[in-house]
């Protein structure tokens, strides 16, 4: 399937048009909102650190049997939609409390870009994930968008549960290993992009999008 550069350059107008990403932040469970620790406008912060040690900014409180959690930021960006009608009202689980609006980022707007384009593998769990061992060693030695993968090559490894499973390639055609979405080891929710492939016939329209990215786009 060849990869259509108006339509990739159609994309790159509307992020230019709105540099934004909304992120529903949602309750983990069902409880009582005891507390809200920020109000509509503000800045938050996801974790940081080289380990993403710093948790981030605090959002709300949520109490369950008396245990009370705070809730935090996963992403930078401004607080909006805060349901400040919840507060002392019982919620259920994945009730959405707030949003934050996120600036994207010049690697962030390739990403957006690469997951139309690309043909993405996504996680079938929560769970910790890593590359194969064979398709991390000719990674190592070539490097992104030059590692061809073949039907049926096992390239991730889910661990979950003290178990790990295999996760196979299972396209026909000659693609090669273009982006990387996640960070080994990390904790990758289900349905969360984590390889992306692009087909060796499409590597120059690639290419041309995302050097006029690099040129066009500032970080904020």
């Amino acid at each position: 399937m060849k990869i259509e550069y108006q339509n990739l350059n159609l994309m790159l107008q509307k992020f230019k048009a709105n540099p934004y990403k909304i992120y529903p932040v949602l309750t983990p469970h069902t409880g009582y909102i005891k507390e809200f620790k920020v109000k509509e406008g503000d800045t938050v912060r996801g974790p940081s650190g080289k380990w993403l040690e710093k948790p981030g900014s605090p959002l709300f409180v949520l109490e369950r049997e008396k245990n009370q959690k705070i809730i935090r930021a996963k992403i930078n960006g401004i607080v909006q939609n805060l349901r400040t009608d919840l507060l002392n009202k019982f919620v259920e689980a994945e009730e959405t409390i707030l949003e934050i609006k996120h600036p994207l980022s010049q690697k962030e707007i390739i990403s957006e870009i690469l997951l139309s384009a690309l043909y993405i593998i996504k996680a079938p769990e929560t769970a910790r994930y890593i590359l194969s061992p064979a398709l991390a060693s000719r990674l190592e030695k070539q490097g992104l968008g030059k590692v061809k993968v073949k039907k049926g090559e096992e390239v991730l490894i889910m661990t979950f549960m003290k178990r790990e499973t295999p996760i196979y390639f299972s396209e026909d055609g000659n693609f090669v290993l273009y982006y990387i979405y996640f960070t080994p080891f990390q904790l990758v929710e289900r349905d969360q992009p984590l390889l992306g492939f692009c087909q060796e016939e499409n590597l120059p329209y690639l290419q041309k999008i995302i050097e006029r990215i690099k040129e066009e786009w500032s970080d904020f």
